[in-house]
């Protein structure tokens, strides 16, 4: 049996890349591969401290080949696509040199303001594949002499079937006439959570921010939530609930990030048939031009309210089936098929 390797600073959470990287593991699996997961934290096989992100040592090269020792191929899970931790991705270059892997690009470092004009560059080798998740950065890769192969964001169809509509607005003490629009996102400032909340409240609206406060904007975020123009509720797991229970409970989803390298919540909201309200970020954009979503503005809380008092089924039928015969994970064996071809 062929074995794999997943390698990230993180796995097993609900943040994107972890949902891929289990969407990925489970269409290895379903192809006859074993797989191991390797990360400095998270629910893995191996756990190497020097991988964790935010950094509190530095991993050795020969820790990371140790760690994958026996695999066929690594697939190297956004580590090494942004200077997050560059010592860890030097260590995982280094460890993966004329062998078999796939680096997997969620983030490139010139999308991220922070990262811009840093002069840093993913890592690159002949036998290597690069993939990424939008068709801009495919095209930002081939200008600086990577070709990547795109390989989009995907979704069962039936993920949110399983959300228990009920039970969390129990849990959360939302009322049944009362409206609650879900920010599934982490707290840091690119996902604009100030917006998030002014939407919700501008709908009459309860707010819903699923997700932990990272990047050092604890105080940012204590600042708009000193005084909310609208009731907030934070947290999904700290209830007792999932992701798919939250978009159940939901009456409508919004997602202001200023950017992302593809947005799941796109996905998600389509999916579980909620109203979603959309900062037209480049890729947003880009997914909107191509297939025709229809998302409402995020500075138009009077459009989300009406949206949720009375849902426009023509609409949610076609992001649905959008989502359904564009970005189906039935796809991904197929698909991850022949990107390994290229490497093995």
């Amino acid at each position: 049996m062929p074995a794999a390797a997943l390698v990230s600073f993180r796995l097993g959470g609900p943040d994107g890349v972890s949902v891929a990287a289990s969407q990925w593991a489970e269409a290895l699996q379903e192809m006859g591969w074993s797989v191991l997961t390797v990360a400095g934290s998270g629910p893995v096989d191996v756990i190497v401290p020097g991988l964790a992100w935010p950094a509190v040592t530095d991993p050795a090269p020969e820790e990371v080949a140790a760690a994958v020792e026996g695999c066929d191929v690594v697939l190297v899970e956004n580590l090494c696509s942004l200077p997050l931790h560059p010592a860890a991705s030097a260590a995982v270059a280094a460890a993966r040199q004329g062998r078999p892997t796939i680096l997997h690009h969620y983030d490139l470092p010139w999308e991220r303001e922070r990262f811009r004009g840093s002069g840093w560059s993913p890592p690159d080798d002949p036998a290597w594949a690069h993939v990424v998740i939008n068709q801009l950065a495919a095209r930002a890769l081939a200008e600086r002499g990577v070709a990547a192969t795109v390989e989009p964001l995907r979704i069962d169809p039936a993920w949110a079937a399983v959300g228990q509509r009920q039970r969390a607005r129990e849990v959360l003490g939302v009322a049944d006439d009362e409206r609650l629009v879900l920010q599934p996102t982490r707290a840091i400032p690119r996902k604009r959570v100030a917006d998030g909340l002014a939407l919700a409240a501008a709908a009459d609206a309860t707010y819903w921010l699923t997700g932990l406060t990272e990047e050092g904007f604890e105080a940012g975020l204590a600042t708009i939530l000193d005084d909310p123009p609208t009731r907030v509720i934070r947290g999904v797991e700290e209830h007792g609930l999932t992701m798919p229970d939250a978009y159940a409970a939901a009456d409508g989803v919004v997602l202001t990030s200023a950017w992302e390298g593809f947005g799941l919540p796109l996905l998600e909201a389509a999916v579980a048939r909620r109203p979603l309200a959309v900062r037209r970020y480049p890729v947003a954009a880009d997914l909107e031009r191509a297939h025709g979503f229809a998302w409402l503005p995020v500075d138009d809380g009077l459009a989300m309210r009406s949206a949720i008092d009375h849902p426009d089924r023509g609409s949610l039928d076609r992001n649905e089936a959008l989502v359904r015969d564009c970005f189906n994970v039935s796809a991904l064996p197929s698909r991850l098929a022949a990107i390994l071809e290229g490497v093995l």
